[in-house]
């Protein structure tokens, strides 16, 4: 069994689920739209740029529903899910899962966003596992808080490590990198990139572009 690991925004989707959900929120009149929607950018930006605190930043995405009881919780994620994600899905992605799936591969979604808004999205797409920025909980809510090391960059390859270690422990099939395959859009996702047997880049920003070409890496495009 294979490990075939892909990022989620802008990879899968067709757009950035976190900064969707921002968009969400205004949209559904629980935050300032104009203060939030210039945070919510500015983060975005420097994302992009391969300068975001990713602490800062979760914590920004998930302070609105702070404290919300798991059922308001749900039945917000569930008209997210239908109007804002639902229109980034690409049946070129779920085709591609399939046809790992199809070969035997452990399909497993390594994404920077937080799992409140990614946890849905991978069991709609199929996925056997999820690796996300992880939140911090307090009596079933969240506390606003992240909790272990976020799953950015170099900390991709720290929590894919700790989750083979600790899945190799519990007695689960065990997994490795041997014929590893990792697929990403974003320079922020080199580390992983360069720690996969079998790099490629989907749909790639210009700096992985470029860093692909070099490499002589296979680009493809989910579009």
């Amino acid at each position: 069994m294979a490990l075939a690991i892909f990022d989620l925004d802008n990879t899968l989707l067709a757009g950035d689920s976190d900064h969707a959900f921002g968009d969400f929120l205004i949209s559904q009149n629980l935050v300032d739209a104009d203060s939030h929607r210039e945070r919510n950018d500015g983060f975005y930006q420097q994302y992009k740029n391969g300068g975001l605190d990713m602490n800062a930043y979760t914590e920004f995405a998930i302070g609105p529903i702070k404290g919300m009881p798991r059922a308001e919780r749900d039945a917000l994620h569930k008209l997210f899910m239908q109007e804002f994600v639902e229109p980034m899905m690409l049946p070129a992605a779920k085709a591609l899962i399939a046809e790992h799936k199809n070969k035997g591969d452990f399909c497993l979604i390594m994404t920077a966003t937080n799992r409140f808004v990614t946890e849905p999205i991978a069991h709609h797409l199929g996925v056997d596992g999820l690796i996300a920025t992880e939140l911090e909980l307090n009596n079933d809510a969240y506390t606003g808080r992240v909790q272990g090391r976020p799953n950015f960059q170099d900390g991709k390859v720290y929590n894919l490590e700790l989750w083979l270690k600790t899945r190799n422990v519990t007695g689960e099939a065990p997994l490795d990198l041997k014929g590893s395959t990792f697929y990403s859009d974003s320079f922020n996702d080199l580390p992983l990139l360069e720690y996969a047997e079998n790099p490629i880049v989907v749909d790639p920003d210009d700096t992985l572009r470029k860093i692909a070409q070099e490499r002589q890496w296979k680009i493809m495009t989910l579009r």
